[in-house]
């Protein structure tokens, strides 16, 4: 596996991954009992916590692609070439 080859695998993986994480652990504002302000949505996140959810989603596609280099790089698995 190549540099190019495993960053375009990462960042596809990442987004992947980033959208399976953005519903967990979110509360709305109907959820939380509180009336959001004017204009919002009521269904809006209290607290999307994105920035833990970046970092969580970056170590995880770290995980996976380490799991897929280590599969690709001792033939665990045989890809066509």
């Amino acid at each position: 596996m190549d540099l190019p080859w495993t960053l375009s695998l990462y960042f596809i993986t990442w987004w992947m991954v980033l959208f399976a994480i953005l519903p967990l652990g979110v509360r709305s504002h109907h959820d939380e009992g509180t009336t959001p302000g004017a204009g919002h949505d009521p269904g809006a996140p209290v607290n999307p916590n994105l920035k833990k959810k970046a970092i969580t989603t970056s170590w995880v596609t770290a995980v996976i692609i380490a799991v897929v280099w280590i599969i690709a790089r001792f033939n665990l698995v045989q890809l066509p070439h």
